[in-house]
């Protein structure tokens, strides 16, 4: 019978067979999945595990399931070429290569870095200026993650920007999206006559242990670490899903002596938290393996299905520190160490000035210089300027810090004089008011499309409002940011505004404003603020802030207490009774 069939009919047959063979082992069920396998294979795992559990994947987890960023290179180039600026699934892909699509505030991309600990050196930021200008609008923006940003870039260039950035030794990967962002450590990281620690070397080795691991991209939302060494200018890393915090252990307790890391866990401004310690401690040298273990189990069990719960501090506050520990350990391999609070000698205090003006180093007759900037930005002529002072007078060092400005480090005792002048000659500063040292701003709705206010223009009318009225004496942090993202963290600054559409009428008009918090702080005075206005009209906002800081000179108990202490000192209703009699003027004017 076989002579009856072709060799085609007979190849299908054996086939046929073969299949029918099979079934009868394993049954009439399609055959199992394969188990994910590689690098991305935790986050399928994850994912897989919460479909499982009946819940249903958010957007972002089905785009990287659909398509991994880091696979789609040459679709985002081919399509940006011909001028295309990405819809949703696409913008959150290209974030993990720092672009962004702010689109409808501005047809264009946004691009930011990645400098670990902020530090660049003087050709990489006159190149980046240089780049800015070529490809994108002209102006550099520092961030409140130590960090550049440059704007207005047509699709277009997005490939040679990117080549070109490299080109320069900078990244951009994994700046944006779910990704570990930007790590930061204290911006006079060596040459603090304070410090306990150089965080240069550890932010360094987290960073470029975070390129070189896939498995470390495509978390279940954005991660912040941040390396603090004791220094006189802190890092915030209190606002981090993860900190570090150096301090040192005295001799003669049951604890091994030396200089240590508290870890603290869990910091998140935005929504209301700051990082907790969690009784666990580690030496410099384990930092990046500790770090690597805590993302890891987040990996594995943060929330891929609700994007406002998907940070570290809703694992933790779901599990608790200690079961949450016990994984680490678990991933680690080996116990933390644990060393009662009693025995660690107290935090140094921080200095509000210490990244502004000019101050001596720990080396001997050099100095650092703070370079005071209308609330981060930088053209090219200034950029390029300042990169030849760091060159000609400095040690080549630029170092960008969380409160939007920058520092020229190693200029000597002799030449002091002369950098100020240059820096003067850039239309820049190295003084400057109470107000504008800690007056902090996000990019606002003037280019980022979540923001409801114009952050950056409204800053600048507060301060200059506030210092022609009120002869403040002590610096007070003023924090303006657009939207819930709070990335100028509003929550910490003795007065924090976030952005608020303001209703002006029964049709449902509105206007640009802010909610009002205070009290807020950080490093030894970490604290959330609490709100004391909602929906405050823009325009009205300095006369707010003016009042507050009336109030609080009328009735500080004296010039030790600081504006923190004061607002905390009162409760609501108490603390806004001492401030309404400076807000009648604006009443009346209302009506």
């Amino acid at each position: 019978m076989s002579q009856d069939f072709s060799a085609e009919q007979k190849r299908y047959l054996e086939g046929f067979v073969a299949g029918a063979a099979a079934s009868q082992v394993v049954g009439a069920t399609a055959p199992a999945a394969a188990v994910p396998t590689g690098p991305d294979a935790p986050h399928l795992l994850a994912q897989d595990a919460q479909v499982k559990a009946g819940a249903k994947l958010a957007e972002p987890e089905k785009w990287k399931r659909d398509e991994h960023p880091f696979d789609a290179w040459q679709r985002l180039t081919a399509e940006a070429a011909t001028g295309k600026l990405p819809g949703p699934a696409d913008n959150f892909r290209w974030r993990y290569f720092g672009l962004f699509n702010v689109a409808p505030a501005q047809d264009s991309f946004m691009l930011r870095m990645r400098l670990p600990n902020g530090i660049l050196k003087a050709h990489q930021l006159a190149g980046c200026a240089r780049l800015a200008e070529t490809y994108g609008g002209g102006v550099l923006a520092v961030t409140t993650r130590a960090n550049l940003q440059m704007r207005e870039i047509r699709p277009e260039n997005a490939k040679p920007l990117i080549e070109e950035l490299m080109d320069l030794g900078i990244v951009a990967r994994g700046s944006g999206a779910d990704n570990i962002r930007n790590v930061t450590g204290s911006p006079l990281a060596g040459i603090d006559p304070q410090e306990l620690l150089d965080t240069r070397p550890l932010a360094r080795d987290w960073h470029f242990h975070i390129l070189n691991s896939r498995v470390l991209y495509g978390l279940p939302r954005k991660f912040n670490v941040s390396f603090d060494g004791a220094g006189l200018s802190p890092a915030l890393e209190e606002t981090n899903d993860i900190g570090f915090q150096a301090v040192r252990v005295p001799e003669g307790g049951a604890a091994e002596p030396g200089i240590w890391l508290r870890i603290v866990l869990g910091g998140i401004s935005g929504h209301r938290d700051l990082a907790r310690a969690t009784g666990a401690f580690c030496r410099p040298e384990e930092a990046t393996a500790i770090a690597d273990a805590i993302i890891r189990v987040f990996i594995d069990h943060g929330d891929r299905t609700n994007r406002n719960r998907a940070r570290l501090k809703y694992v933790l506050d779901a599990w608790g520190f200690d079961r949450f520990l016990a994984a680490v350990e678990e991933k680690l391999g080996r116990p933390l160490v644990r060393i009662a609070e009693a025995e660690v000698a107290p935090r140094p205090p921080t200095d509000r000035y210490a990244h502004v003006g000019v101050h001596p180093q720990r080396q001997q007759g050099l100095n650092w210089v703070g370079v005071v900037m209308a609330v981060g930005k930088l053209t090219r002529r200034q950029a390029e300027g300042l990169a030849a002072i760091a060159v000609e007078c400095g040690d080549g060092d630029v170092r960008l810090t969380v409160w939007q400005n920058l520092i020229l480090s190693g200029v000597p005792d002799g030449r002091v004089a002369e950098v100020e002048a240059s820096i003067a000659a850039l239309g820049l500063s190295t003084t400057v008011t109470p107000i504008r040292a800690g007056l902090v701003a996000c990019t606002g709705n003037a280019g980022c499309k979540f923001a409801a206010a114009d952050t950056k223009r409204h800053a600048m009318e507060i301060a200059a409002h506030v210092e022609s009225r009120v002869a403040i004496d002590v610096p007070v942090n003023i924090h303006l940011t657009g939207c819930h993202h709070s990335c100028a963290q509003h929550y910490i600054g003795d007065i924090g505004l976030i952005g608020a559409r303001v209703p002006v009428n029964a049709d449902g008009d509105t206007v640009e404003g802010y909610d009002i918090a205070v009290g807020g702080g950080f490093a030894e005075n970490a604290r959330i603020g609490r709100t004391l206005w909602k929906g405050v009209k823009a325009e009205d906002a300095p006369r707010h802030v003016e009042a507050l800081l009336r109030a609080y000179l009328g009735h500080r108990q004296g010039p030790a207490e600081g504006f923190q202490a004061f607002t905390i000192r009162h409760d609501a209703e108490a603390l806004e009774s001492l401030v309404t009699p400076h807000l009648s003027p604006l009443k009346e004017a209302a009506e």
